[in-house]
């Protein structure tokens, strides 16, 4: 690894990573055998993921996002997951990315086209809104105009600024976004996934094999993705010399980024493996 790459992204830590409780699978009944050569051992009923495998596919994640984010394209976060919303919102937003946190709309990506016109829509009833110009309208139609911005918030929103695809999705539970991976082979994008013990590998570009349930290894996963792709524009801006706000508001958030994840390794030492996993069971020491 040169030394650019280590500077840009630094070494994932394999304690960070246990503490956080990514090596917990689901019941061994409920896999998917596909996922054998990812699984370490089984304790209590319970797979282990093997970690020393999701270290260097995470370190090779990070490089291949930094490099998009740095020639100034863009990643595609996508968790509708109950435990994955809120962390996907917050990191896409912090890192300057797009998200679908919500529901996958067909076609999505197989047909942007279209997506890009409801995107312009939106922005257009956003505008319309922020200048006041329903304040002017009967109640009614205010309303109507009202609840179509909101629909169109809720499934859009973390793409509205979006007007090409993007170089790559990073999805948390691939077998839940199964339509998002699929538009994703058809078109060629890279996938980038964290995968359960009880997922298919097989049409993941890069398997990041990963408890994707529980919220602490979700966040922590989810939040080196994001810091990669900062990295990324961070360099771009460096290189092409563009100033923008965007530097100080990364810069700013440093320590908290910071913080947070030592709070999360101090806390998940203590539960990592009991949120989101089958209920009644618990891996030995």
């Amino acid at each position: 690894m040169s030394q650019v790459t280590e500077a840009r992204n630094p070494r994932v830590s394999l304690k960070t990573l246990l503490e956080a409780g990514v090596h917990f699978g689901h019941q061994k009944n409920r896999w998917n055998p596909r996922m054998k050569p990812y699984i370490f051992s089984e304790r209590n009923g319970i797979h282990i993921l093997d970690l020393q495998q999701t270290v260097p596919f995470l370190e090779q994640a990070h490089e291949l996002v930094s490099e998009i984010t740095a020639k100034g394209g863009h990643i595609l976060l996508v968790g509708t997951k109950k435990q994955a919303q809120e962390i996907v919102h917050k990191e896409a937003e912090r890192s300057g990315q797009f998200y679908v946190n919500r529901r996958w709309l067909g076609g999505t990506l197989t047909n942007f086209v279209t997506i890009r016109q409801r995107l312009r829509h939106l922005n257009q009833l956003i505008a319309e809104n922020e200048r006041g110009e329903w304040n002017y309208l009967p109640k009614q139609e205010a309303s109507s105009k009202q609840l179509e911005l909101d629909k169109l918030q809720r499934t859009l929103g973390g793409m509205r600024e979006m007007t090409q695809l993007p170089g790559a999705l990073f999805i948390i539970d691939p077998k839940r976004e199964h339509l998002a991976v699929h538009e994703a082979q058809r078109l060629g994008i890279t996938t980038i996934a964290m995968v359960d013990s009880n997922t298919d590998p097989g049409p993941i570009d890069i398997v990041l094999p990963a408890n994707d349930d529980a919220i602490r290894s979700i966040r922590l996963i989810t939040a080196g993705i994001a810091q990669a792709a900062i990295n990324g524009r961070m360099e771009r801006e460096s290189v092409t010399g563009e100033v923008s706000d965007f530097a100080e508001a990364v810069a700013s958030t440093d320590d908290l980024f910071a913080s947070g994840t030592r709070a999360n390794s101090a806390e998940a030492s203590n539960d990592a493996g009991a949120e989101g996993r089958d209920e009644g069971s618990s891996p030995g020491n």
